[in-house]
């Protein structure tokens, strides 16, 4: 009998908040003044999100409130797997389907940490603003 996995809408947004190398407190601050890093916790204990929180966070990670609906470690594994031998068992590829996906997400991770820069260059330059 096939074992069918229910998908963790928590899990996934802490693999994608993971991957994106941002801690639970900068989500709660991204999020807004109700949340805290204890909230965050909490809610990535979740099973299934609120749709219009999904959307919140799905917005703050950078990727579609579906891709964290629908995330299945098993299944990408089984793909790069299946993609990666023929029938006969023998592996043909050019590159690591592992390795550009870490990429992508150290690329990801690079234009987060450029955004976050901007955001506080910003800050800084208003505070100045405000001090005149």
């Amino acid at each position: 009998m096939e074992r069918i996995q229910q998908i963790h809408e928590g899990r996934n947004i802490k693999r994608f908040r993971e991957i994106l190398g941002m801690k639970q407190e900068t989500l709660a601050y991204e999020l807004g003044d109700d949340w805290t890093q204890k909230k965050i916790s909490q809610l990535e204990a979740k099973e299934k999100i609120e749709e219009n929180i999904l959307e919140q966070v799905a917005r703050i990670l950078k990727v579609s409130p579906e891709a964290i609906q629908r995330f299945n470690e098993e299944a990408v594994i089984n793909i790069i797997s299946s993609t990666l031998h023929d029938q006969a068992g023998s592996v043909h590829y050019n590159f690591n389907p592992l390795d550009k996906l870490i990429e992508a997400y150290e690329e990801n991770k690079k234009l987060y940490e450029r955004l976050l820069d901007a955001e506080k260059s910003k800050v800084e330059y208003l505070e100045r603003l405000k001090d005149k």
